[in-house]
């Protein structure tokens, strides 16, 4: 499938991302956005690792397994990613982008 600029396929599967977002809004209470890497600062060695803010970038407290779950969700959904980089899904708008893009885009 051809892949747009921002590295998301032309023709992406919407259904199934906007599906992956009501359950994990289910699944995290009050979550706006998770952020998704390969890089669990508890592990030698990479693990799906996710964190969930609030709107106002609280971040939510997730247990090991909630956090394992989310991050392998959204890394099956997203499979052509390059997922070298830490990816921030947003509930509220069903997209991902990558967070050091988020970041610099904001002047950081």
């Amino acid at each position: 499938m051809l892949a747009t600029p921002s590295e998301t396929p032309a023709c992406p599967d919407t259904a199934r991302q906007s599906r992956l977002a009501a359950q994990l809004a289910d699944m995290i209470p009050g979550a706006a956005t998770i952020r998704v890497s390969l890089t669990d600062p508890k592990q030698a060695w990479p693990h799906p690792h996710a964190i969930a803010k609030e709107a106002d970038g609280q971040p939510i407290e997730l247990s090991r397994t909630t956090a394992r779950v989310a991050a392998r969700w959204i890394l099956r959904v997203w499979p052509d990613v390059d997922w070298t980089r830490p990816h921030t899904f947003d509930l509220a708008a069903v997209t991902l982008t990558r967070s050091d893009l988020a970041a610099a885009s904001r002047g950081r």
